[in-house]
């Protein structure tokens, strides 16, 4: 973006009070590829044992894999607590449990498969003060999935080329970190990973979640000004999204939500635990009924105090 243009959005985005499209005018979309702030001590210590109480869940869990997402991105305007999925993987060879994922190399302006542990996983979360995870486990459905994800042939060839933060699920132009998530579930679950190189796996993946009656995530922008973003900043677009939706102010994009909501339906006996940490404390809720905002322990909730 010019700087004369971002100067007039800025100023527009102060009048209006308005945020932008991922977050608040200060704190958003213009912060996106700026690292993570240093952790001080005590956060450091957090992050640590929070990492070390997911790891041990998933390790007491009994499965090979999980769909794991984490808070990142301030979506609080649209009422959503995740921004970033991946899958963890007991016999990853990073080492157990860490997530294979995609992510924007915002040096290199693409996007790339990448290996990180789960405490390196959740400093992405941005905010060190309160951070949020989420885990389904997928009983009786993980092996497909597993053998899939861990064919890095298979992962890079579903790897799209240009990324774009909000991409249409059912569209090859862009892709995001939670749409190359979905599209690896179809992989494994509609059979499609011995299709010939001579076919598109992306094409023939969305698809088939199209059949299955995928639904990504709506979001309402309803400002003509926060969807103009989209056709400014290098990691938004929209030109891939269908004229209805633009005239409707609204984008549809492949999100953690809808990627738990999908495996839910999909897998009987799926089970999601959710964790949060703040104040100096870990809250662990099993269930598919979410923390209390603030992460706020409910009475069957397991809370475990870091101070003591």
């Amino acid at each position: 973006m010019a700087r004369a243009q971002l100067k007039q959005f800025l100023l527009v985005c102060a009048a209006l009070g308005t945020g932008a499209l991922w977050g608040p005018c200060e704190a958003g979309v213009f912060r996106y590829c700026d690292p993570p702030s240093e952790l001080d001590a005590t956060q450091q210590d957090t992050i640590l044992r929070f990492g070390a109480v997911i790891k041990s869940t998933l390790e007491r869990s009994g499965g090979s894999l999980a769909l794991v997402a984490r808070s990142g991105l301030d979506l609080s305007r649209f009422q959503m607590r995740y921004s970033h999925a991946g899958i963890s993987l007991r016999a990853n060879p990073n080492g157990p449990w860490s997530v294979r994922q995609l992510y924007y190399d915002c040096d290199e302006r693409r996007p790339r498969i990448f290996d990180q542990g789960i405490a390196g996983f959740v400093v992405g979360a941005g905010d060190p003060s309160i951070g949020y995870f989420s885990v389904v486990l997928l009983p009786g459905a993980e092996t497909e999935v597993e053998r899939i994800v861990q064919d890095n042939r298979q992962a890079l060839r579903l790897l799209g080329g240009t990324y774009s933060a909000n991409a249409y699920p059912f569209a090859l132009r862009y892709q995001n970190c939670n749409q190359w998530v979905a599209e690896l579930l179809a992989v494994a679950w509609g059979g499609l990973s011995d299709l010939p190189p001579e076919q598109d796996l992306r094409a023939e993946s969305q698809r088939w979640l199209r059949q299955q009656a995928y639904a990504p995530t709506q979001f309402d922008v309803g400002n003509p000004i926060l969807m103009w973003l989209g056709g400014v900043l290098p990691w938004l677009h929209r030109d891939d999204h269908p004229q209805d939706d633009l005239a409707a102010w609204r984008f549809q994009v492949s999100m953690p939500a809808s990627i738990e909501a999908f495996a839910r339906a999909r897998v009987p006996g799926a089970r999601r635990i959710e964790f949060c940490h703040a104040n100096r404390r870990i809250v662990i809720r099993e269930g598919w009924e979410p923390i209390a905002q603030g992460c706020v322990p409910g009475d069957t909730d397991t809370v475990i105090a870091l101070d003591q």
